[in-house]
């Protein structure tokens, strides 16, 4: 599966921040082969991995999810907040101490201060009704604010109306098929999603095609992404 980088460069509109965000976005790498991915992630300040790091539809423990993450960490500090296939697998607790023992920041609805002027949070996957106070939490803090939540379609109900600076999402797989640049299907949203690729709502959120795939349905039209994202210091 071909594998695109995709830089994205922002503005700090608030201009809170001091320095520069330089940072990896990889999400729903699905259990799969990582090798090709670790060279691109070489000189980013942090990787931020909005969930799906492994693929609940397999019976079998991860094999290569642990080593990938523990790869990330060895080369910059690394938040990963928590999605559907981490909440659903079917031994949640097992992987939940191999998240812990990485070394990784696990953001399991929760926030924390990365330096002075940035604080970042994980809304994590969960089943309706969706608790989304850690979106206040994070909305009261003073700094640039930055959210890993693994479902675009939480962002119009959960997050839109806080002041969330920037939401990092992946779960719609860029719309699976896209012919023509069309997304067919993704999870959460049904047929023809709306939030599958790429900067959404004013570039508040922004839709990662993600760096794998799972189960039997194939990516068509629709290569693997890894994005790369620069936000800027107000000028």
């Amino acid at each position: 599966m071909r594998l695109e980088v995709n830089r994205v460069s922002l503005r700090d509109r608030r201009g809170v921040l001091r320095h520069p965000v330089r940072a990896a976005v990889v999400c729903d790498v699905h259990d799969g082969p990582y090798a090709h991915i670790l060279p691109l992630l070489e000189g980013v300040d942090m990787i931020l991995i909005p969930g799906d790091l492994t693929n609940r539809h397999d019976r079998n423990p991860p094999r290569l999810a642990g080593p990938f993450l523990r790869a990330c960490v060895s080369m910059a500090p690394t938040w990963y907040s928590i999605g559907n296939h981490e909440r659903r697998m079917p031994d949640a607790r097992s992987w939940r101490e191999i998240m812990d023992e990485s070394g990784a920041h696990i953001l399991d609805n929760r926030i924390e201060q990365i330096r002075g002027d940035l604080w970042i949070g994980g809304l994590s996957s969960q089943s309706p009704p969706i608790d989304g106070s850690v979106v206040s939490e994070l909305s009261a803090k003073d700094g640039y604010r930055l959210l890993l939540c693994h479902h675009p379609e939480y962002f119009q109900p959960l997050i839109s109306a806080h002041a969330v600076d920037l939401t990092l999402a992946g779960h719609a797989h860029g719309g699976q098929w896209r012919p023509f640049g069309i997304p067919l299907f993704a999870p959460g949203q049904g047929i023809f999603p709306r939030l599958t690729s790429g900067l959404y709502f004013d570039d508040r959120l922004l839709v990662s095609r993600g760096t794998g795939s799972h189960g039997s349905i194939p990516r068509l039209w629709n290569p693997c992404e890894l994005i790369l994202l620069t936000i800027e210091v107000a000028s």
